[in-house]
């Protein structure tokens, strides 16, 4: 099985304001709002505000994260959440931001399969079981930080994902519809998805692995591996 190799249990540890944030940021995850040049005081207050929510979700969960719980534990004015995130939404999605730039970096420039290197069709699989396991390691957030139906597809790392996958289902089945199909395969891997499936139906994340790489044989009309 793939899964073990994209393990990982916790956030990545937070940029300090000099660092680089991640690999080349091929995809832009950031919003509009999220200057990536920001002063170092406020690149510095960015990152705690973000450490100690993801504190609290470790303490209490993501129905633990309120703005005025996060600016407590952060010690700051709530105002200052607020300006810095908008909303709760924001402030969750931030959180999630910091985790897909990881993905991100991984499948741009990674090793094989998962990045370069690998044929599109090994590196499609390996996106599907990374983006799997992340999902269901941060369900919590992941379902907490879902976004209403019209931001939830717009938003700059759904549309990163959107376009990874477009890309290597073109070099794989260059005559289809490859947007589409991009959807359909991520339909699979929404969060919603794996909760029910996990949460409310009992099947193992090893079940839904194997279904991942069925339903892209399927959709490709490739073979799958042996």
């Amino acid at each position: 099985m793939l899964y073990a190799v994209f393990m990982s249990a916790t956030l990545p540890p937070f940029p300090r304001p000099q660092d680089p944030v991640g690999e080349p940021e091929l995809l832009q995850l950031s919003t509009a709002d999220d200057e990536p040049c920001l002063r170092a005081d406020a690149a510095r207050n960015r990152a705690r505000l973000l450490e100690a929510a993801a504190r609290l979700i470790a303490e209490h969960g993501a129905a633990g994260v309120t703005m005025e719980a996060v600016a407590a534990a952060a010690n700051v004015g709530k105002g200052t959440v607020f300006r810095r995130f908008g909303d709760r939404t924001g402030l969750l999605m931030a959180l999630l931001d910091h985790s897909a730039r990881k993905l991100q970096a991984d499948f741009l420039g990674g090793p094989p399969p998962l990045g370069p290197g690998a044929p599109p069709l090994d590196r499609l699989r390996a996106f599907g079981v990374a983006l799997l396991y992340r999902s269901a390691e941060q369900l919590d957030l992941q379902l907490a930080a879902t976004p209403e139906p019209s931001r939830r597809y717009v938003h700059p790392s759904a549309g990163a994902l959107a376009m990874h996958v477009t890309m290597l289902l073109r070099q794989i089945v260059p005559d289809a519809d490859c947007e589409l199909l991009a959807q359909t395969l991520l339909g699979y891997l929404d969060p919603t998805v794996i909760h029910h499936m996990t949460k409310q139906r009992g099947m193992s994340l090893e079940r839904l692995e194997a279904g991942w790489t069925d339903l892209v044989a399927r959709v490709t009309n490739t073979e799958p591996p042996s």
